[in-house]
């Protein structure tokens, strides 16, 4: 395996922690996974972002960066890759889109304090899935409070995200999960293996599942 640590992002509802569990299964790696449901603040959140954008997102980033700060500083005899289901700066596009302007400069400069401290992956891997395709997967996995999430809202963290991978230096795959079926169907979970041991560059390459 030529990467060490590999992060799987995409939006709500995407697959990252499915795939995160397979590819950790498969590579026998450490696994990172992000304890969405620690933060007490999420519920609420739903009902009234405006009150509770700020708490959630500051509550996020810092269990966010207790983790990744730990992932570069503390050894695994045990393991030598690591995959994480979240990159480090999910914190600031997350808060991009919740936070008003004010607010929003005052978490960045937090985060820019953070940031030099924590671990980025060798590889990126960014499922894109359409926001039909992640409201019926937010609706199957049924957490009571992510059922009203509005498309507007998974529409703007798409672009979001999508204006990131366009701009960061991380070498990126990019995946077309429109018809993602990772545990059942091999083929899929076969394309992103195949990727992970490709060679083209720092770049980014795009793949599209059979």
């Amino acid at each position: 395996m030529k990467h060490n640590f590999i992060t799987i992002e995409g939006n709500i509802g995407a697959g990252k922690t499915t795939l995160t569990h397979l590819l950790a299964k498969h590579f026998n790696a450490r696994i990172v996974l992000e304890e969405f449901a620690d933060n007490p603040f999420l519920p609420k959140f739903y009902e009234n972002p405006k009150q509770y954008a700020f708490p959630v997102e500051l509550f996020f980033m810092a269990e966010r960066y207790k983790q990744m700060k730990e992932v570069g500083h503390t050894k695994d005899m045990f393991h030598t890759v690591t995959i994480s289901d979240y990159l480090f700066t999910k914190c600031l596009l997350f808060a991009k889109v919740t936070l008003p302007d004010e607010e929003f400069r005052l978490y960045q400069r937090l985060f820019e304090i953070m940031e030099h401290q924590v671990s980025y992956p060798d590889v990126l891997i960014y499922l894109h899935a359409p926001i039909k395709k992640l409201q019926a997967n937010i609706k199957k996995r049924n957490r009571s409070y992510e059922q009203n999430i509005p498309d507007d809202y998974l529409f703007k963290l798409q672009e979001t995200y999508t204006s990131y991978i366009k701009q960061h230096n991380i070498k990126t795959i990019f995946i077309d999960s429109s018809n993602a079926d990772f545990i059942d169907n091999p083929k899929h979970l076969q394309v992103v293996l195949d990727a992970l041991e490709g060679d083209y560059g720092d770049g980014q390459q795009y793949f599209t599942l059979p």
